[in-house]
Formats: structure tokens, sequence, C-alpha cells
């Protein structure tokens, strides 16, 4: 993203803050509140959405050397990304091709050169091949380039790994991403250290996320963590399916500066959301949080995974200051947001309300919630227009 871009929506939160209002929705949108727990409307979602669009799921900087690997279980998929002898980031399903073991046990992040698998010693390379069949004469006789693991669609953008669920996905991760890649590259994630990492127990993903794009419950919910006088009247941006959350409120500093000495710190505040399931807030000074939103084995169940990440190495960092960020980022999230969610979902289920509303103040929520519904009744073939036209 160029720097006029970046000025252009500051010099909006700056007209904004000056003439006391913010962009508005069209209308209050409603959500029947059935599709927050309905059992087959979750497992289309699961499907259309965790299983079929790209996924940011590990940060390039986390597999910096050849051999690097990590795995992870995402919507019931055992994802194994790898980093070869080529440089190239790959991802498979951590599945042996003779009786389905994982190659790796999960969740790890490690270094090797090759996979063995502990059931009965299948070995693989870094590219997924075949390299070793233990007791082989007595197998039988077996083409191993017929046999190496099953590779997924896998892509790096903005220092991120991107990997799609569904072998042979037809998803081009250019047109899901719509140009907002750009807006990402000038976060910084190639220069980043992962220095710390928790996981979060939440509601349906997404009552867990809506929270993320939501700055209307900030000065109350959290006004004994963050305080009563944070913003809560936000502005929002989108590209494709991905939305930027920022507030006017803040840019006192901006208005009273000449454009040419913004910061380009200041006109990256706010959160930066990336659809489905990703949100980044902080600053490039100090580093970012970056969370992931996962559903969990039910409707009602999600987890979260809060990345911290910095610019310094981890040998380098306060660790008692870290602890203690990540301690408060645990309670407000988890002790705030996901204990408020988790009444929510419990509510909704009772069906005594048949929808859920986003006011016009809501935009980033209203937002969301198309592109999910657009994407649910949208089938594989028809997938790549919807991307290209997007959601209104």
């Amino acid at each position: 993203m160029t720097r006029e871009q970046l000025v252009e929506m500051s010099r909006r939160e700056v007209e904004n803050l000056q003439n006391n209002r913010i962009d508005l929705a069209d209308e209050i949108y409603k959500i029947p509140t059935a599709l927050y727990h309905d059992t087959e409307r979750w497992e289309v979602e699961v499907d259309r959405i965790f299983r079929r669009l790209p996924l940011a799921l590990a940060f390039s900087s986390e597999l910096r050397e050849p051999g690097s690997y990590r795995s992870m279980e995402i919507a019931g998929i055992p994802v194994l990304i790898t980093r070869a002898e080529d440089g190239q980031a790959r991802a498979f399903v951590n599945m042996c091709s003779h009786r389905g073991n994982y190659v790796v046990e999960e969740p790890e992040i490690g270094n090797t050169q090759v996979f063995r698998c502990n059931y009965h010693a299948w070995t693989y390379d870094l590219e997924g091949n075949l390299v070793s069949v233990f007791d082989e004469d007595n197998f039988g006789e077996l083409d191993k380039s017929c046999f190496g693991l099953t590779e997924l669609p896998a892509a790096e953008r903005s220092g991120m790994i991107w990997v799609t669920l569904k072998p042979g996905s037809n998803v081009d991760i250019d047109a899901f991403l719509a140009g907002y890649d750009s807006v990402l590259d000038d976060l910084g994630f190639n220069d980043a250290y992962v220095v710390g990492r928790q996981n979060l127990d939440g509601p349906n993903w997404k009552v867990a996320y809506d929270g993320y794009r939501d700055f209307y419950h900030v000065p109350i919910l959290h006004r004994n963590s963050f305080g009563p006088d944070g913003p809560f009247q936000p502005d929002y941006y989108s590209w494709g399916s991905h939305v930027r959350v920022m507030s006017p409120k803040g840019h006192e500093k901006l208005a009273d500066t000449p454009e040419s000495e913004w910061s380009y710190d200041d006109m990256t505040a706010g959160v930066w959301t990336v659809f489905p399931n990703m949100s980044i807030a902080g600053s490039t000074g100090s580093g970012y949080m970056v969370s992931q939103m996962f559903p969990g084995k039910t409707p009602g169940e999600s987890f979260t995974i809060q990345n911290f990440l910095r610019f310094e190495p981890p040998e380098e960092q306060d660790q008692e200051e870290l602890a203690q960020y990540m301690g408060f980022m645990e309670t407000v999230v988890g002790g705030e947001d996901y204990y408020t969610g988790f009444h929510v979902q419990k509510a909704l289920a009772t069906g005594a309300k048949e929808f859920s509303l986003f006011g016009r103040n809501e935009g980033g929520g209203q937002h969301f919630h198309k592109w999910v519904d657009a994407l649910v009744d949208t089938n594989d073939e028809e997938l790549p227009a919807l991307l290209e036209r997007g959601v209104k």
C-alpha cells in the first residue's frame, strides 16, 4: 500500500473527527440467530469457508530455515507445513499413505530432513515424497512416486503461509486477497518474530470473531481493562472480504500535524481483519497480537490462537513484560470478550429472539456476515466469480 493510500484513509478519519461523525451503513442489519447454533449450517460454514478458502496458518519467520516444519489440526484436517531445501513453503495433509497415521505428532514445530511415521516407519522428505518403505522387499512392489503425502495448495504472501485445506482447490489467492496483501506487506511480518503464543477456548466462531470488528462495546465491556474512554465509533475500509477497523478518535495528533509529517505508526493504527478468522492489532513500533479463530468440534465451540509478534528476537525480549502483556490479553479476550460470548451463545440457542442486530455503526460486522452468507450459498464452480465481483 502506498503512503498516499494511507494518507487518504487517515485524512478521512481526521475529517470525521473534526465533524464529529462516522461513516454509517445504510440500515440496521438482521442476522437470524439460528445461524449461530444450527448444526447443519455450521457444517456448511466449515466446509465452504474454512476448508475452501486460503487460511494464513503460519508465519514465514517460523519456518525461516530449510527443514523447518509446523503441524496442526484445522477444521478437522491434520496439516503439515514445511520449508524444503529449495526455500519453498509447502503444505500437506499430515497423513501417511500407508495406513493413515500422522507422520508428525501434532501440534509441533521443529526442524528435520525427513518425516518418519511412527507406526510402520514409512519415510517422507520435505517435499512430501515417499523416500523409504520399511521392509520393502516383503511389502510388495510399490511405485513410491505415487504414494507421497497429499499436497495442499499453499502460497507465501505478506510474511505468512496461506494454506487451502481442500486439495486441488480452484481458489486463486490473489483474487481472494483482493489487493489486501499490499496492505499486509507494510506490517512487516517478514521481519517479525513469534515471541509468544497462547490458546483460548471460545464460543461459536462467529460470536467470537464478531467482537474483533466491534468497537461499540469497548468502553462498556472493557471499561476496567482499557478504560471507559476507549474509541467506540469506528469507520470501516474493505478489500474484498477483508476489513480494516479504525476510529476517528485517536487522530487528534494527526489533526494538529502537517500531512507530510504523519507517521506510519499513526496511520496504521486500528484493527486489520483477514477473512474469515484473523485479527491483527498493534503498531509497528512495539509489534502485534495476531489472533486466529477456528471452529471447534461443535457449533458452540471455537478456539483462538493468540500470536505475539515483535521485531526483536525472543532472546532480546523482556520476559516479565511479555508475560504480563500476554496475561493481560488473555484476561481481556478470554475473561471479558469470550466470557460474554459464551453467555451470548447460550442465549441465542434458546430461540427466544429470531434475529441478532448489527447497527448502522457496525458496518464491519454487516460486511462480514454478508460474505459468510454468500460463500455458504456459492458452489465450487461459482466461487471464482464471487471473489471477482465481491459482495454488496
